[in-house]
């Protein structure tokens, strides 16, 4: 009989996935059998108005898991349920609770497996609850430990991992704090873990907060601004850590912009001191907001510069509103981002540990 490891958090965007692939990639390379998979689908790039829903439901996330490790598509567990507003409505018309017969099938398919089955759940300790494949409902239903990552702001945000504990009972084998301020890891080390400790929650990693895996790139942009893309359409890959606001004097926003690395610069079209300026700094795009057209000289410079000019109908305020709801908000779905899960993990977090509360040995490679 295999394991079953559910990793979860309290709110979205907590940095599952980033743990996943920490942990899936090190038992992989240690030559552990592995499958992984959301049991409820919550990023797919399907439009409900022109398509049924493909089968098999491989989440977007699973996927881009599997191409980064090389996994076969037999590795990738099929999603049961995906959610959206069009199968919310779907399931309260139904008025059931339960997953259904697939669930049973992938408790049988579980047992059965004689290696990890690593699935990573949905956004909050109860979203899928309408669907029967909340947190507590899968760890209980499958019988499967779980590890909590959770977003750490302060000492309140003890409260939602006490809640947690108390809801998943003895599933529960530890959480990993992530997003911590750099200058607060070794303070959070050595006087807060010990308390969350006493408390019966083991704590298996403290992740620094990363610009890296919080940033969002330019084509997201594009798609959240409904911008228009003025000049090297082919550079939306480009990754944004960053936020600036060209509504200074040109002196002032050249030394502010100086300081700042890898920014999304938002300013108005009639600016074109302030847009060069940000043109010769660490720019990946510059957004471009109010009435008025670019001048030719600024598109000639950006096009020289290989940085992706944006035009959008908003104001400066509502655009910056866009992009800041953007940043940690997005998918991890860069191979670039995934080259520094891996490293992040490794270094942040006791995955021996882990592995040992699941029984599981691990040789160092």
């Amino acid at each position: 009989m295999g394991t079953t490891l559910l990793i979860g958090s309290c709110e979205p965007f907590s940095g599952k996935s980033a743990l996943v692939l920490g942990i899936a990639q090190r038992l992989s390379q240690s030559g552990h059998a592995i499958r992984f998979g959301k049991p409820l689908a919550t990023s797919l790039d399907w439009d409900a108005s022109k398509e049924p829903i493909p089968q098999p439901l491989i989440d977007d996330d699973v996927r881009f898991i599997g191409d980064t490790l090389g996994f076969e598509a037999d590795r990738l567990i099929p999603s049961l349920h995906l959610i959206s507003p069009v199968t919310v409505t779907s399931r309260l018309g139904l008025g059931q609770l339960d997953a259904g017969e697939r669930f049973e099938q992938l408790c049988q398919q579980v047992a059965a497996y004689e290696g990890l089955t690593l699935l990573e759940c949905a956004g909050s300790l109860h979203e899928g609850f309408l669907y029967g494949l909340s947190l507590p409902q899968l760890a209980k239903g499958l019988g499967a430990k779980v590890v909590l990552v959770h977003l750490w702001q302060d000492s309140l945000s003890v409260e939602p991992l006490l809640a947690a504990k108390q809801s998943l009972g003895s599933h529960l084998v530890g959480v990993v704090l992530n997003a911590v301020t750099p200058q607060e890891v070794n303070n959070l080390k050595h006087q807060v873990v010990p308390t969350l400790e006493a408390f019966g929650l083991a704590v298996l990693g403290v992740m620094p907060r990363s610009p890296l895996l919080r940033s969002v790139t330019v084509s997201e942009l594009v798609r959240r601004l409904k911008a228009k893309v003025i000049c090297c359409q082919e550079r939306q890959e480009l990754l944004v850590e960053t936020l600036s606001i060209g509504a200074m004097n040109v002196n002032s926003a050249m030394e502010f912009f100086r300081r700042r690395r890898n920014m999304a610069v938002v300013t108005g079209a009639d600016r074109t001191d302030i847009q060069l300026a940000a043109l010769e700094a660490s720019t990946q795009c510059l957004i471009l907001t109010g009435v008025g057209e670019p001048l030719p000289q600024l598109i000639n410079r950006a096009e020289e510069l290989d940085i992706p000019l944006l035009k959008v109908n908003q104001d400066t305020l509502t655009a910056v509103e866009v992009i800041e709801q953007a940043f940690g908000h997005v998918r991890l779905h860069e191979a670039v981002k995934a080259t520094y899960a891996f490293r992040l993990v490794e270094e942040h977090c006791q995955l021996n540990r882990l592995f040992s509360a699941l029984n599981l040995t691990v040789h160092n490679v």
